[in-house]
């Protein structure tokens, strides 16, 4: 199986990662629910938080989704893209979940905005016996 097949399949069974932005020049890391058309990410959050901050100053990221915590030989993603903060309306529509109901009262809630991350690179990794491998995007 190919990098950018096997890289398909974690994103297709993976939502939970965690995404890392840099506050005051330090890391900062939170888990986040992702949704994916290709390898374009999408998550929701709220125009007030510390993230947005963040990537309103600089907008890279750093994502890594698909561990499953079962330990060696658990393959992932590594991911480095770049993130833009929108409000756009069918943007939200197409993220909107009911699981989202929890933070937000629902796609047009003012407060609710989707981060489009678009990779830069992607590598897989932890592959049982390989190196990480580069995603050809």
């Amino acid at each position: 199986m190919s990098a950018k097949d096997t890289a398909l399949k974690i994103l297709e069974g993976s939502n939970v990662g965690t995404m890392a932005t840099v506050y005051k020049v330090k890391p900062h890391s939170r888990y986040m629910t992702f949704f994916h058309d290709d390898f374009t990410l999408y998550t929701a959050t709220s125009n007030d938080t510390d993230k947005v901050e963040e990537l309103e100053k600089n907008p890279y990221t750093h994502i890594l989704i698909g561990y499953d915590g079962d330990g060696v030989g658990d393959t992932y993603l590594e991911i480095l893209g770049k993130a833009t903060v929108s409000d756009d309306e069918s943007m939200k529509e197409k993220v909107w979940n009911e699981k989202l109901e929890g933070w937000f009262d629902g796609p047009d809630d003012p407060k609710l905005v989707i981060l489009k991350i678009e990779p830069e690179s992607m590598r897989v990794m932890n592959k049982k016996g390989q190196p990480p491998q580069e995603v050809t995007l």
